[in-house]
């Protein structure tokens, strides 16, 4: 071993001291976060003209589909937790892309909605993120992407009501 190389470690399996035969790279959980690095690094690419974040673009989407909707609305449309749904809205209500008023029923309640700006770059931005997105599948083939999709639907689906 050379100095300052750290010496390699393999995790042991507590009931029998054996090395679990299991690498990251067919590690689902892993993978998934793998893919999200690469996604979110190519729609940084390719919306950086925006200065926006896939996360924000999924708020103005939602916001885009309903209208206006409440901040937990909202939070659970693109789910997230309120916290981070919270200050991601601050920071689009900031740049004049979302409005935020409290709810005339419900002053607890603070509803959302787009801004002319907001929706201008939704429409502005469109093409870049659907770039993105083909980008981060486009090792496959238009029916293997399909078949992708279908299958990360199917699982997210499948856990949805554990979140």
């Amino acid at each position: 071993m050379v100095e300052g190389e750290r010496p390699e470690t393999k995790a042991v399996d507590a009931v029998d001291g054996n090395v679990p035969d299991w690498p990251l790279g067919e590690r689902p959980g892993f993978l998934v976060r793998r893919l999200h690095q690469i996604h979110v690094s190519l729609f940084a690419e390719l919306c950086a003209d925006a200065k926006i974040t896939p996360l924000q673009f999924s708020l103005l989407s939602a916001l885009s589909d309903c209208l206006v909707a409440d901040q937990s609305t909202l939070a659970s449309m693109i789910a997230l937790d309120r916290t981070t749904t919270t200050g991601a809205l601050k920071r689009l209500e900031a740049r004049g892309l979302v409005r935020r008023a409290n709810s005339p029923t419900d002053r607890r309640a603070q509803l959302c909605q787009l801004t002319t700006e907001g929706e201008r770059l939704l429409r502005a931005m469109e093409d870049a993120a659907r770039r993105a997105h083909a980008e981060t599948i486009s090792p496959l083939s238009a029916k293997e992407q399909e078949q992708f999709v279908s299958f990360l639907k199917r699982i997210v689906a499948a856990h949805d009501s554990r979140l």
